[in-house]
């Protein structure tokens, strides 16, 4: 008997007859003797619905008391799934009990719309498993300690999925979602893209945080943390198709490298359009200048991506960096309004309009040449690259939005991603 957790995503919980399907599926596990904690989203829509009235009613610019308010609201998404799951369960004739992140608890900061999860108290799941009930937890929620519903942001559920596993050890833990696993690079942009049967959890670390929305980069960081198995598959295959079967399909997360990974120089390419670069001119070249303005935008929680700064000139240099496009314009009249003038920046300009392409391999240790391999293709194509950024198994740059699928797709034939893998 095995400790399994189950995640279903928005579009498996999508309406009561996928619901029901969900249920059959997981009783199909529970009946062939495994103890299941299952972690659903809420219904596909459901959570920008909510924050859609929400945003009827507020400024543009949220203030920390509405954030607050807007956990509250959204949080209510995965409470109704967790309960619609229940009653289906029970259909099935399963007994199963819902909770909601605050009456596990899963503890968090108090850092709304985007929390982190600090503990899980798991004695009380541990106690209806015993009692041979199947336990259904709220996914991307949690309480902080002075008892507020927090969210992880969105694709949280993915997270608070593999912080259960690995809170409760679990032998293994199945991300089920609308596509069968992890592909060499977007399927619906590259048609010939691949699934992988594997991939190394470096790989798929460097794939989440660059784009790939197939798994949440912190659930990715989770199970790497605690050495959570994970496994990502299709809650679009029949219900009732053979366990053995299914306990195979997808795209295992693994923490072994095998020479056969080494030998594919480039694994896959992801891609994030929700990029925005931000440039401050005429920068007193000095010491500590990064920090004087990257400080400020760290303190206004801000996440900073790719970094450049330019060859000083007359003791002046160019300082560009990108953030997440949401932050676009909080981060442009902090830098405008504070920032800049703090530093005696020439001028701030923006640009919302990038995007970020990446290839990712656990093989570029160990083959040389492989960026300018993406330099030269992107030429050919006319491309322009505007920044660079490196490490041991990616190479990304940050180019024109309007030319990101000519990008992915040149990059997917050069590097003949389309072929099977010995």
């Amino acid at each position: 008997m095995a400790l399994i957790v189950h995640k279903y995503g928005g579009t498996s919980m999508g309406s009561t007859e996928r619901i029901r399907n969900v249920a059959k599926r997981v009783a199909k596990w529970a009946r062939a003797g495994h103890q299941l904690v299952v972690v659903p989203s809420a219904m596909s829509g459901e959570t920008n619905r909510l924050l859609g009235l929400a945003k009827e009613l507020s400024p543009e610019l949220v203030t920390p008391a509405i954030q607050r308010e807007l956990d509250m609201i959204a949080a209510t998404g995965e409470q109704v799934s967790v309960g619609l799951l229940s009653i289906a369960l029970q259909q099935e004739g399963l007994e199963a009990v819902s909770y909601n992140g605050w009456q596990v608890p899963i503890r968090t900061d108090s850092s709304f719309t985007k929390a982190r999860i600090q503990s899980i108290d798991d004695s009380r799941v541990r106690a209806e498993l015993a009692a041979g009930k199947v336990v259904v937890i709220t996914g991307f929620q949690g309480v902080d300690e002075g008892d507020n519903i927090t969210t992880l942001g969105r694709g949280g559920s993915d997270t608070s999925a593999v912080a259960v596993a690995a809170a409760m050890k679990a032998d293994e833990c199945l991300i089920y979602t609308d596509v069968d696993g992890v592909y060499t690079t977007d399927p619906r942009i590259v048609p010939e893209a691949r699934r992988l049967a594997t991939i190394s959890f470096e790989e798929m670390l460097e794939m989440a945080s660059l784009g790939s929305k197939v798994l949440q980069i912190r659930s990715v960081e989770f199970a790497g943390k605690y050495r959570v198995p994970l496994r990502v598959l299709s809650s679009f295959t029949p219900w009732d198709i053979d366990i053995e079967e299914e306990a195979r399909s997808g795209t295992l997360i693994t923490f072994e490298e095998d020479e056969k990974m080494e030998q594919a120089v480039v694994s896959g390419i992801a891609f994030n359009r929700d990029e925005a670069k931000v440039t401050l001119l005429g920068v007193p070249d000095k010491p500590g200048i990064a920090f004087q303005i990257l400080g400020p935008v760290a303190e206004a929680n801000i996440d900073i991506d790719v970094i450049i700064q330019n060859v000083s000139h007359d003791g002046k240099t160019d300082f560009s960096f990108t953030v997440h496009r949401n932050d676009y314009a909080s981060c442009l009249e902090l830098l405008k309004s504070t920032v800049g003038p703090a530093v005696q920046a020439g001028q701030v300009m923006g640009d919302p309009k990038i995007c970020k392409v990446s290839i990712v391999g656990i093989g570029m240790k160990s083959h040389v040449g492989v960026a300018a391999k993406m330099f030269r293709t992107l030429s050919e194509e006319g491309i322009n690259i505007q920044m660079i950024s490196t490490s041991e198994i990616k190479t990304s740059v940050v180019i024109d939005e309007k030319y990101m699928e000519l990008a992915v797709r040149a990059l997917h034939r050069a590097f003949e991603l389309e072929q099977s893998q010995p």
